[in-house]
């Protein structure tokens, strides 16, 4: 996601705040920016690109004397990347700059309002209303004009702030985004990731939700939103620069399954409004639109593939409408059937594989129209699509994909519910009941997040198989797609996924002693034909692993081993079954002393055939 970096001081901040953008280079970003504050007032500089670039416009920082500073690297993800959406956004009055990691859920009812009054924006960005509202509310005290401005802010926010009245000052705002504080010798800082102060400090205070500091060079005062002061205690960090760009976890990809929760809430956000109604923005999929589809095809390569596969169950009930998942490299070549009546769905993580590319304008030249899901703003798929919707999952490190596919399947899910509410399916309670659960699913992941401890102790005795099948019915079988492929690409164990009723059409015949099977069962209707599959395997000999919830007690007896979800997956099974088969698969190659963000043979995006 998007980087923050701040610093008051006796210190010339510019080279200062580079430097610490620099360090926050490993998170990806495509613009960058800094503020300077001094009597004179504020001094922006920003753009597009690499931070050589913003360097250069910047002649290195050496002529900039100002010891107030901020800084920002942009991941976009409301409004493409270009100059004029970089970071920081400033006030119409020159007073206030802002940069913002997060997403300001309400900041179209907000922008609607300030432009009713008079302030004019330059930027796509949802950023730019809070540099616009601090400037609207503000009577002469900065600290009590954020306080307004917060209360008036709905989503997941990290701020960092410089007022022209108060050159000596830098300000920060948490509020479900991360935000540390430095304090050095000279001043403090403030960053997003503890990686971009470790150079200069390893004391830091960790800010807290709702938390507001007000720092200056020799002193962090932190107030809770009613102004209250509230003391956060001061930790001495000892992690090496690596370690830190991880957060302190050993490997990226265990990093990046541990921001499920966050990342979930951030794309759904960007979905749901305060009147619980999936909206889709810029999205033109209306009803007369809808109601003229005949069919639904999603295209996709690897685990945006098995996305599909998972979005396809809940699609199809919403819509009435069939929907068939296809592999792009399969779709381009065999003449699919798809015409001005089809809505063809795209997939992918990175915006620019190669062969999802290729089955995008395949479909458009036969003349459906095309829906991207995609992660980057700006990337081929986005921009020849006819509509986009963007999953905020931010870069991914690891090879192996876990946030890109579940934030994935959560966007599928919304457009299931977006399109049976304009079909005309969905009854306003119907409606209602979806999207509490969906945003009830960021606390579902954290709580299968708990696993990781009983995953890793069973990861012990997946690594010493040499193959594995993985077996579900319905969604599951989708989910056993992506878990088998999670451990063969990272562990590099034989790893084989099948719809549990195919067993007997000839997979059993390579069930012998000692194999291991992983079943997974989460829909209560199917527990008892799952009991059957299970006890086919275990009379062959197989070693069974089951993946259930603690409803489905008749599934304990019959396994070897449990990893027992805490909660009952629900109706969007998919993410929380998920989860845990990623730790698995995370663990098991730890096990076996694999590369595991760097698996051998793969490359994180695919841009050839």
């Amino acid at each position: 996601m998007c980087g923050i970096v701040g610093y008051v001081g006796e210190l010339p901040a510019a080279p200062l705040l580079l430097q610490g953008l620099k360090r926050l280079e490993y998170r990806g970003y495509d613009s960058a920016g800094i503020a300077l504050a001094n009597q004179k007032g504020l001094e922006v500089y920003r753009c597009s690109g690499r931070i050589q670039q913003l360097e250069g416009a910047m002649e290195g920082g050496t002529h900039c004397t100002q010891t107030v500073g901020i800084g920002h690297t942009r991941w976009a993800t409301h409004g493409k990347p270009s100059d004029r959406n970089a970071h920081p956004h400033v006030s119409g009055d020159g007073r206030f700059a802002v940069v913002h990691n997060g997403i300001i859920e309400n900041y179209l009812s907000l922008k609607g309002e300030l432009s009713e009054k008079g302030y004019t924006f330059t930027s796509d960005t949802d950023s730019e209303v809070v540099a616009h509202l601090l400037a609207l509310l503000y009577k002469g005290d900065v600290l009590d004009t954020i306080r307004q401005v917060v209360a008036r802010l709905r989503g997941s926010f990290a701020l960092g702030i410089l007022c022209a009245d108060t050159p000596g000052c830098l300000y920060a705002v948490k509020n479900a985004s991360p935000l540390v504080i430095g304090v050095t010798e000279t001043g403090c800082l403030i960053a997003s990731d503890v990686t971009a102060i470790l150079p200069h400090t390893r004391r830091i205070i960790r800010m807290e939700e709702g938390d507001i500091a007000r720092l200056t060079i020799g002193a962090a005062t932190v107030t809770d939103q009613t102004g209250h002061p509230v003391q956060r205690a001061m930790e001495q960090v000892d992690w090496d620069v690596e370690a830190a760009e991880k957060g302190g976890y050993a490997h990226f990809m265990l990093k990046e399954i541990m921001e499920q929760p966050r990342v979930l809430e951030d794309t759904m956000a960007s979905c749901l409004d305060q009147n619980g109604e999936v909206v889709l923005e810029g999205v033109g999929l209306t009803e007369a639109v809808l109601h003229r589809l005949r069919r639904i095809t999603v295209v996709a390569c690897g685990s945006a593939y098995h996305a599909g596969m998972a979005g396809r169950y809940f699609i199809e009930q919403m819509t009435g409408l069939p929907v068939e998942v296809d592999i792009a490299s399969e779709f381009r070549y065999r003449d699919p059937l798809v015409d001005e009546h089809t809505l063809t769905v795209v997939i992918s993580q990175s915006g620019e594989t190669a062969d999802t590319l290729a089955a995008l304008r395949e479909a458009k030249a036969r003349g459906s129209r095309v829906l991207a899901i995609v992660n980057v703003v700006g990337s081929s798929v986005a921009n020849e699509s006819d509509d986009v919707l963007y999953t905020r999952a931010g870069p991914e490190i690891a090879v192996a994909t876990t946030k890109g596919y579940t934030t994935q399947v959560a966007m599928l899910y919304m457009l299931g519910v977006y399109m049976g509410r304009r079909l005309g399916r969905l009854t306003v309670e119907q409606n209602a009941a979806y999207v509490r659960e969906l945003r009830d699913l960021p606390a579902l992941v954290e709580r299968c997040l708990t696993m990781a401890e009983e995953a890793r102790t069973l990861a012990e005795t997946v690594s010493q198989h040499e193959h594995a099948y993985f077996i579900g019915r319905h969604v599951d079988y989708a989910v056993a797609l992506e878990a088998s492929l999670k451990l063969k690409e990272i562990s590099y164990i034989h790893a084989e996924s099948y719809g549990a009723g195919e067993l007997k059409h000839g997979t059993i015949s390579l069930v012998e002693e000692g194999t291991l099977v992983v079943a997974l069962a989460s829909r209560e209707e199917l527990v008892a034909k799952m009991l059957s599959n299970i006890k086919e395997v275990k009379a062959r000999g197989a070693t069974v692993l089951t993946v259930t919830d603690c409803a489905h007690r008749d599934m304990f007896r019959e396994s070897d081993a449990l990893l027992t979800l805490p909660v009952s997956p629900g109706t969007f099974a998919a993410i929380p079954m998920t989860v845990p088969m990623q730790l698995l698969a995370y663990y098991t190659a730890l096990a076996r002393g694999c590369d595991i963000d760097k698996p051998r043979n793969l490359a994180k995006s695919v841009t050839v055939e």
